[in-house]
């Protein structure tokens, strides 16, 4: 019998040690499928409150405590917000205070089996909550530069019918093994949620900068055709068709003031080339309360809208929402209002971003308002201007046919021959013709029909005065310049434009030669009743790049003040006249030719007409 358990006792041990195995393995495969738990969150980015809820799910499973805590270290302070249950608990507590507090501020790993004997343990917590602590184990969370971020702790670990059991050196290594984990899992987190605000901010960026790219082009495809047009009919139609394609809107208006009316210029976006214009009074519609109030002004009512019945049968639609942005502001004055009728997205209201770039808009469309009645009030002006100063030339000029018809009348009196008589009557309705056309141009001028004022001009004076301007210049830097004066002593073309073509083309050839000295020549000529003129120098000539291009505005090469709208000038004047003008080039220099047809005699000219000074400008 005694023999028989001694043969039992080795197989009862072995028996024992595959139990305990067997259980360190269970426990093993918990452990490992709870890092994988908090793995696949961490990869599935949950947001940190959950994460740091199922790290203490998980310790707690794993190690069989009643409860587990992870303080992070926020402001200095150990803080735990922790859901358990359907509560979210919130633990704060001062680095060296209770058994966390110690761990915190020594980094090392605490273990205690009676907690309440130990003078690092703070009750409070369990005097508040009614819990009673045993037993506890405490790790630092610390990351790969040993810097402490915060403490997983457990409490009581439950023993079954025997009650709470004291921790082991093996809880406290795998409790290290799950901080660890705890750490990286924490790390990854915070760095996929700085990637997440990161991307949204570069997302958020990237719109606000596209948005911003868009309204720049539109305010630079807006300006350009502003500032092509000739009319303020053309301004409106330009500004809606823009604005509105912009803010998603079927129709547009544009409220000018100016010699006390108000005009509303108003567009539907499906029919931009008709512009209707209405007078209205002041206050009358959103865009007059814009201007009236100087402010923006949004109304998604249809009740509220209020603008005349005869706005919305020129638009050819009921209006349902609106919004409208005053012309300037009440420091510079206020040319008018912007307005936009009927979003036409969803939602049907006009948004702030719409608001914001009808204002962007409306600056531009001030501006450009702003200049064009500078500019016409200028031109007005100089036309004034000229007339007054020209008016004595031209009755200089009348002096030569009134002098034909006088004579020509004196030889009628005496001649015999109807054949002579009637010859002499040919050369005074001739006269008579001249006269007319005289009128007619000064008239046509006087309109603003034409951009030119066509008259007799000496070339010697002309090209006299030129050159004095432009002497001083030319011999600062070493540069001669030959005259060849034409054999005609008088030319018909408007004296102030070919005044500054030659200029530009005198100024042109300066800044070719750089200020190494040189010689510029120009050539006065006619052919049959053309006038020729060439400008040359013997610069290094015009690089072949832009040879192509050198009259488009903008194109110029190795100049350091070159601007590029000297040629561009010429070319227009030239063009206005109704002639054109060429360029060679070579290493030897340059050599412009500007022909002008029918210059060489009285109003052979045909001069472009002003509404074709701008080719394309007109929609």
């Amino acid at each position: 019998m005694r023999g028989s358990k001694k043969r039992r006792t080795p197989v009862a041990k072995l028996e024992a040690q595959v139990a305990e195995l067997q259980a360190a393995l269970v426990r093993s495969r918990g452990v490992g499928q709870a890092l994988r738990r908090v793995g696949q969150a961490v990869g599935a980015g949950v947001e940190l409150d959950e994460l740091l809820t199922l790290v203490v799910e998980t310790t707690t499973e794993v190690l069989g405590a009643e409860r587990a805590t992870l303080y992070l270290l926020e402001d200095g302070k150990l803080v735990s917000r922790v859901k358990q249950g359907d509560e979210l608990q919130t633990i704060a507590m001062e680095i060296g205070q209770g058994l966390a507090g110690h761990v915190a501020k020594s980094g090392r790993t605490l273990r205690v089996n009676d907690a309440y004997s130990d003078p690092r343990f703070d009750a409070t917590w369990d005097e508040r909550s009614g819990y009673r602590t045993s037993s506890a184990v405490a790790v630092p969370l610390q990351t790969n530069t040993g810097q402490t971020i915060g403490v997983l702790q457990v409490l009581n670990k439950r023993g079954g019918d025997q009650g709470p059991q004291p921790f082991t050196l093996h809880d406290a290594e795998l409790l290290k093994a799950l901080a660890t984990h705890a750490v990286v899992s924490l790390e990854k987190t915070a760095l996929l949620g700085r990637l997440l605000a990161n991307n949204e901010q570069l997302a958020q960026t990237t719109v606000r900068l596209e948005r911003s790219l868009r309204d720049l082009e539109l305010l630079y495809e807006l300006e350009t055709l502003m500032a092509r047009a000739d009319t303020v009919t053309d301004m409106a139609r330009s500004a809606i068709t823009l604005i509105a394609g912009a803010c998603d809107a079927a129709a547009g208006a544009l409220l000018h003031f100016a010699e006390n009316t108000h005009t509303l210029y108003v567009v539907n976006v499906d029919q931009p080339g008709e512009v209707r214009e209405i007078i209205v009074q002041p206050g009358e519609g959103i865009a007059a309360r814009a201007m009236e109030h100087c402010e923006l002004l949004t109304i998604d009512d249809p009740m509220e809208v209020r603008d005349p019945q005869r706005v919305c049968e020129r638009l050819k639609m009921d209006v349902h929402s609106a919004i409208a942005a005053p012309l300037g502001n009440e420091e510079i004055g206020i040319a008018g209002a912007l307005a936009l009728y009927n979003h036409r997205g969803q939602p049907s209201q006009f948004s702030e971003e719409d608001g914001a770039l009808l204002k962007l808009a409306s600056v531009n469309v001030a501006t450009e308002l702003r200049l064009f009645e500078s500019r016409q009030a200028r031109e007005r002006s100089e036309r004034l201007g000229s007339i007054g100063r020209l008016r004595s030339g031209m009755m200089h000029d009348l002096r030569s046919p009134l002098t034909v018809i006088n004579g020509y009348m004196q030889l009628m009196e005496v001649a015999d021959l109807p054949e002579a008589r009637e010859e002499y009557g040919a050369i005074i309705a001739e006269q008579f013709e001249i006269i007319g056309a005289m009128q007619r141009d000064l008239l046509a001028y006087a309109r603003g029909e034409t951009a030119l004022l066509i008259r007799k001009v000496y070339l010697s004076k002309f090209f006299d005065d030129l050159t004095r301007q432009y002497q001083p210049e030319l011999d600062a830097a070493g540069i001669s310049l030959q005259l060849v004066p034409c054999r005609t002593r008088v030319a018909y073309f408007d004296e102030r434009g070919m005044a500054r073509a030659v200029q530009n083309l005198v100024r042109n050839g300066i800044e070719a030669l750089d200020g190494q000295g040189g010689k510029l020549t120009i050539t006065c000529a006619s052919d049959d009743e053309n006038f020729v003129m060439k400008v040359s120098d013997n610069g290094p000539g015009i690089p072949k790049a832009i040879r192509r291009r050198l009259f488009e505005p903008f194109v110029t090469a190795g100049k350091v003040t070159g601007t590029g709208l000297g040629l561009a000038n010429v070319k227009q004047v030239v063009e206005d006249h109704g002639g054109s003008v060429a360029v060679r080039s070579s290493s030897r220099g340059t050599c412009f030719t500007v022909r002008i047809p029918g210059a060489m005699r009285p109003h052979g000219l045909r001069s472009r007409r002003a509404g074709d000074q701008r080719g394309g400008s007109r929609s």
